[in-house]
């Protein structure tokens, strides 16, 4: 028996890319567990997939504890809840701050803090993390998103090294620019020459492969980007400087208004 084959809690599910991923992970589970803050919005979906729903708001600590709680005995858990978090630091309220820390880090690092616990007890498991490419190259108009998604990368890599003799895999999904579904495309904004999305299908897939086979880290997007991602980690201020050069800034820009209500 694989961790995929038994049961399966998915965050995030009322998103596009968390319903791809749901999808995806149906026909493997032996029970599918679904969480989002307005479960109304996912029950015919759920449905669809012999799914469970359990109401959970990322932004509520109490939520946080009774959704793990709620879930009962899970092997695979896929952190994919997440705020759009775009837009100049210098715009945000404390609060918002507050917020995007609170549901795009804290509550993924008190979810596996809490599901780890059993999975090592039972001596196996697997915890997937969404993050994103821009946890691994930030630009400008991306600082609160970028601060998230590197600490839930850096969280996962480090808690995939504390938990390596106990049977549980710790797996980090970078995505890129998604097409069709998720916080790009749910923007409006439209990427430069040369510049491609990837399929929320691609990422789901891409999810599936990494608990298989226990990948540490998966990045999700064409080539091109993942080169710039790699290069904006060797030298930070020659791929800011490209960026800019590209319109980066720009785009960064559009989603940000886009995205601003979602604060």
């Amino acid at each position: 028996m694989t961790p995929l084959s038994g049961r399966i809690l998915i965050t995030g599910a009322a998103g596009g890319l968390g319903q791809a991923i749901a999808s995806a992970a149906a026909p493997h589970a032996g029970s599918l567990v679904l969480s989002a803050r307005r479960p109304d919005q996912i029950a015919e979906f759920a449905s669809s997939l012999g799914a469970e729903v359990l109401c959970a708001d990322m932004e509520s600590r109490t939520d946080v504890e009774n959704l793990v709680r709620s879930a009962g005995e899970v092997d695979v858990a896929i952190l994919n809840a997440a705020l759009p978090a775009s837009g100049d630091l210098m715009e945000y309220e404390i609060d918002q701050i507050d917020r995007a820390i609170e549901v795009n880090l804290r509550a993924p690092a008190v979810m596996a803090r809490l599901l780890a616990e059993g999975m090592a007890a039972r001596g196996t498991g697997h915890i997937v993390f969404i993050s994103s490419l821009a946890g691994k190259a930030a630009s400008a108009g991306t600082a609160m998103y970028s601060a998230t998604k590197f600490g839930l990368r850096g969280l996962s890599l480090a808690l995939r090294a504390d938990l390596a003799d106990t049977g549980v895999g710790v797996s980090v999904i970078c995505p890129g620019f998604v097409s069709d579904a998720g916080m790009f495309a749910d923007s409006g904004a439209h990427l430069g020459p040369g510049m491609n999305t990837v399929t929320p299908e691609k990422v789901a897939a891409a999810t599936m492969r990494a608990i298989e086979k226990n990948q540490a880290q998966v990045d999700v997007a064409p080539l091109a980007l993942r080169l710039g991602a790699n290069f904006a980690q060797v030298a930070p201020a020659a791929y800011q400087a490209a960026s800019k050069r590209l319109g980066g800034g720009k785009l960064s820009e559009v989603m940000a208004d886009q995205q601003r209500p979602k604060r």
